[in-house]
């Protein structure tokens, strides 16, 4: 195996690099980004893509694709890791429009806007990850040329401190800076959720970009496929009950809220009767009663 398409290392043994194929097939966290763009690739290959990333398939690698394989849940409903991308690209893109002059990416993974979205060359981009799977991005990436200003920190982002720290330095000195975590909130508890929410706002970010989920669709991500993520360390945590209006008294106003079924309706990526489900109106009172989730933009109060 190249160099350059080895797998993410294992923190369990430090200095290593390549897979261990008689381990777990997800052996931390950062093996969900392996996943995701295993979906990513997937997306980019259709003819109608809504997206495409180029990279996606070299970053997923042949782990990505198994643990894809054993995750009938999320095969079944691979339609909302398009829908989630999507909604993040068109908020970002939104928000670069509106005059955002930094974008910061917590829990970066394998993500590959800074090469693949049409960005201004003065756009600083920072992403902030592990240094195992930003390690592991750059030798994938090595040869390719981002379309803004890119920087990466390699950071623990379960340490409070240093998370501070390193989102205190970004952010200083910019004009109106916005802050994206995909995929991160809910491996996270509430209380660690309420943290990051106060850090990201005192430290002065004017939009905050999440996605989050119902407590009724952690339910199912848990029963069906969240087994072997939880094995890993990483368990399904953080669904609240009152869905976006969980960052009011954190000094967020959600002032966008895109539905991934609504979002995968529109793009004619759903099938049988989600098709049907995704014409419902939506419910006054957010997050419904049912299996649920959005990618919300928020603006500071």
């Amino acid at each position: 195996m190249n160099d350059d398409r080895r797998e993410p290392p294992n923190p369990s043994k430090p200095g290593t690099a390549e897979p261990q194929r008689d381990g777990p097939l997800v052996r931390n966290i950062s093996d969900t980004a392996l996943w995701v763009a295993h979906y990513r690739a997937q997306e980019s290959a259709r003819p109608d893509a809504v997206f495409r990333d180029p990279f996606a398939r070299a970053l997923a690698g042949e782990r990505g694709a198994q643990i894809a394989a054993v995750q009938s849940f999320s095969n079944e409903h691979s339609w909302s890791f398009v829908a989630r991308t999507y909604a993040f690209d068109r908020m970002i893109a939104d928000e670069v429009r509106a005059g955002a002059d930094v974008v910061v990416n917590l829990a970066a993974g394998l993500d590959t806007r800074p090469y693949r979205m049409d960005l201004p060359p003065s756009l600083r981009w920072i992403e902030m990850d592990l240094p195992d799977i930003l390690e592991y991005k750059e030798r994938i990436l090595r040869s390719a040329v981002p379309m803004c200003r890119l920087e990466r920190v390699r950071v623990d982002l379960a340490d409070a401190v240093a998370r501070r720290a390193a989102l205190s330095k970004a952010l200083i000195g910019t004009r109106r800076p916005v802050v994206v975590t995909e995929g991160l909130l809910i491996y996270l508890d509430a209380d660690q959720v309420k943290s990051l929410a106060r850090d990201v706002h005192e430290l002065g970010a004017a939009s905050w970009i999440v996605d989050i989920s119902s407590p009724v669709l952690l339910k199912m991500l848990r029963e069906r496929g969240g087994a072997m993520i939880a094995a890993a360390g990483a368990p399904f945590k953080f669904a609240p009950d009152n869905g976006p209006a969980f960052f009011v008294p954190l000094g967020w106003q959600p002032v966008e809220i895109a539905s991934l079924l609504k979002v995968a309706g529109r793009l004619k990526r759903l099938k049988g009767m989600m098709r049907f489900f995704a014409i419902l109106p939506d419910p006054k009172k957010l997050p419904p009663p049912r299996p649920w989730g959005a990618v919300v933009r928020l603006a500071r109060i």
